[in-house]
């Protein structure tokens, strides 16, 4: 399980007890979030995806079902991109290709560069350094292809909300590009679908990792 952006394994407080039952969860404080260490000046998205890889390979767990939350999405494709011998099967909610207005609600795109602009003119203290290199994080990146969407070989589920600040027509754009995707938008649904609609999502990732769902 892998979280948003400035979130921790707390974010699937609502998963974990659930998936517990029939899986062994790893749920995981991506780099420079939660309690692992941020060690670098630069961050992205390759590297959070490569240290997942390792993370599998020092559990010697030679692959996985991954669920990724908004940057965690982010990830799980990354990683499903990178090393896909490690992802069994992948479910994303409210993730994106590339950090524009095509991709990103205006209004949400807007207040993180003006959220970006306002760090950027604060004491250079470590805190202020940190939140604003987490806040570059979504606003420089991901710049991932739909051709490499095309490499994705396991079988993905793509959800999003109706009105997620992923758009949702950005959310299908992922969704048709990934061979055999599933594609599920929640209605009357934010970007916390996972919150939003807790059992019932629960629930069909459940039978989607089980197998029920069927093409």
């Amino acid at each position: 399980m892998i979280h948003g952006n400035g979130g921790s394994i707390s974010s699937f407080e609502n998963q974990i007890p659930y998936f517990s039952k029939k899986y062994k969860v790893i749920a995981v404080d991506s780099r420079a979030q939660g309690k692992s260490e941020d060690l670098q000046d630069t961050l992205s998205f390759e590297m959070m995806a490569d240290d997942f890889s390792a993370l599998l390979e020092k559990l010697n767990i030679d692959s996985c079902n991954v669920l990724g939350w908004s940057d965690g999405g982010i990830n799980g494709l990354l990683l499903a991109i990178r090393h896909p011998e490690k992802v069994k099967k992948l479910a994303i909610t409210g993730a994106n290709l590339w950090p524009d207005s095509t991709a990103i609600s205006g209004a949400d795109y807007i207040w993180g560069k003006n959220y970006y602009d306002t760090l950027s003119k604060m004491p250079r203290i470590p805190e202020n350094l940190h939140n604003r290199k987490l806040v570059a994080l979504d606003l420089f990146q991901p710049n991932i292809t739909l051709g490499q969407l095309q490499h994705i070989k396991c079988p993905t589920l793509v959800i999003g909300g109706d009105h997620d600040m992923i758009l949702p027509k950005h959310t299908m754009l992922i969704a048709q590009s990934i061979p055999g995707a599933f594609l599920w938008i929640l209605p009357n649904s934010s970007h916390s679908t996972l919150i939003d609609y807790k059992q019932r999502f629960n629930e069909v990732v459940g039978e989607f990792f089980g197998n029920k769902l069927k093409r």
